[in-house]
């Protein structure tokens, strides 16, 4: 299997700039969105230096992620108990910790940039598997067989209210804390990353996106989308966003495997 993506951003309807960043790098299959917050163009900063910092060090990990390209469809485990898929998480944590450590330096060098963070979804797919890393309300959806499934949890304190019963889903659709993000790159030294192994299957297809697409597109529409094509899917993607209000910066990348 092979990963085809495209990756596509928008300053939306409302804002003046745009604070999202993203990655496509097919050779290396490699996929990032990332989606920056703080005042003076500082989340253009943190998103893009984030981005940049984790491209680089999943690159010089290369002979750890080769182990990935040669497990069998298997879970891949050795003797040693360390297989090539926690390696691989391990790597993205890593990167994401990395990430989280520069964009922190920068925002303590500079008060105009002082708390400035990142939201962070990256995916890693290397011959039969993938890992993902997870910080802030990005998401990853994976389409397979015509399904579409929310893979990421989301960072925000209505996630964490649904998840302990606090408060239902339709009333997080109303509440006004639903932007409150509990975890970002780069607001602190340090970040829990969220990071999960998945077994691949021909056809499957991906979508990496902001908040200013899946606050505009249902789970029910991913699977419409994605059909479409990589190329074609990020631009429909943020045309729909746009015609729903384009309150935010808009970013999506699909991901097909061929």
């Amino acid at each position: 299997m092979r990963p085809i993506g495209s990756g596509l951003s928008n300053v939306g309807r409302k804002r003046l700039t745009n604070e999202d960043a993203f990655l496509v790098d097919n050779e290396l299959g490699l996929y990032v969105v990332a989606d920056g917050m703080g005042g003076h163009s500082a989340g253009e900063v943190a998103s893009e230096e984030a981005v940049e910092t984790l491209h680089g060090m999943v690159r010089r990990e290369m002979h750890v992620l080769e182990e990935l390209d040669v497990l069998s469809a298997t879970d891949g485990e050795q003797t040693d108990g360390v297989d090539g898929l926690q390696r691989a998480r391990r790597v993205l944590e890593s990167a994401i910790q990395a990430a989280t450590y520069m964009v922190y330096g920068l925002s303590e060098a500079d008060p105009e940039r002082k708390g400035m963070g990142t939201t962070m979804s990256a995916l890693l797919i290397r011959g039969e598997h993938a890992v993902t890393a997870q910080v802030g309300d990005s998401r990853i959806y994976r389409v397979r067989e015509g399904v579409a499934e929310q893979i990421t949890e989301d960072h925000t304190l209505v996630a964490w209210q649904i998840k302990k019963g606090l408060i239902t889903e339709e009333e997080a659709q109303h509440s006004r804390q639903k932007n409150v993000i509990t975890r970002a790159v780069g607001s602190r030294e340090y970040v829990q990353v969220d990071t999960s192994g998945l077994q691949l299957q021909s056809g499957d297809a991906y979508l990496l996106c902001s908040d200013g697409l899946h606050g505009y597109v249902g789970i029910e529409e991913v699977a419409d989308l994605t059909v479409l094509g990589p190329e074609l899917a990020v631009q429909r993607a943020i045309d729909v966003a746009n015609e729903r209000g384009g309150r935010d910066n808009i970013t999506s990348i699909v991901v097909e495997l061929r």
